[in-house]
């Protein structure tokens, strides 16, 4: 029994041994305060850290559910996003989630994009599809490297969770699809507006198009020019220096390195 439970019965029983706090103080010297219940300890997972500096070296994917008219039933979006470039490499839309028609999807993708050997990581989270034996035997022969997310940590797929949101954040995204077909015709619109239209703000504000097909070099030098044009025309209009457009970042990271915390003792 806790302190205040035996405190009052003994009280109810015309016992005064010690005050509450008294028990409490005595109890913590013999290490007897503690929790009794057996407490759920996860164990200690390495966290996933990918880099990729081009296109094709870092792939994430995952599945999204997509409501039909029938409640209780949905349509199963899978999509394979590049990290570099934010590309949606591959996509299909189901009537289920199945390891056989993922492990489809990763043949067709890695074939259409002519991966190597060594070339690519996927990363994943840890679904039935992602960790089953069917697409890991796919990975081993197409000489791809997994990796997967640590359990109860829904931030380390951070890409493919970002894509979703944009995704069901537009304007024109249904709360039911009538159809798959209804579901494949709105996921062809979308994926190439978000592929080939849409600019993204982690990639310079490219589209993923540019940054995957090699364009967005050729993108940075016209608009120097126009800015250029704009600085000679009206440079009042700039305050501070003449205008550039944002840089081409150099890499993308899934769980960038912490940084490690400087050791007095070794500087000195």
């Amino acid at each position: 029994m806790p302190p205040p439970q035996i405190y009052s019965s003994l009280l109810d029983k015309g016992v005064f041994v010690a005050s509450v706090s008294t028990m409490y103080r005595l109890l913590r010297n013999r290490n007897e305060v503690k929790e009794r219940r057996n407490q759920l300890v996860h164990p200690v997972y390495t966290r996933p850290e990918l880099m990729a500096t081009a296109p094709n070296q870092v792939y994430t994917w995952d599945i999204t559910k997509m409501r039909s008219a029938i409640t209780g039933i949905y349509f199963y979006l899978y999509v394979i996003i590049d990290v570099f470039s934010r590309y949606v490499v591959g996509w299909t839309i189901q009537h289920r989630e199945s390891a056989e028609i993922a492990t489809e999807l990763f043949l067709q993708t890695c074939t259409k994009q002519e991966i190597r050997s060594g070339q690519l990581t996927v990363h994943a989270d840890n679904g039935p599809s992602m960790i089953s034996k069917t697409l890991a035997a796919l990975m081993i022969d197409l000489g791809v490297t997994k990796s997967h997310s640590r359990p109860y940590v829904p931030n380390d797929n951070p890409f493919s969770e970002a894509h979703f949101k944009t995704m069901k954040y537009r304007p024109n995204y249904p709360d039911r699809f009538g159809s798959i077909e209804t579901a494949k015709s709105f996921a062809e619109d979308f994926f190439y507006w978000y592929n080939t239209q849409h600019y993204h703000s982690g990639i310079a504000m490219m589209t993923p198009e540019m940054m995957h097909y090699g364009k967005a070099s050729e993108v940075i030098e016209a608009r120097t020019v126009v800015l250029a044009k704009a600085y000679d025309l009206h440079p009042e209009r700039f305050v501070r220096k003449q205008p550039v457009p944002e840089p081409l970042p150099t890499a993308s990271w899934i769980n960038k390195p912490l940084p490690v915390a400087s050791n007095d003792n070794d500087q000195k």
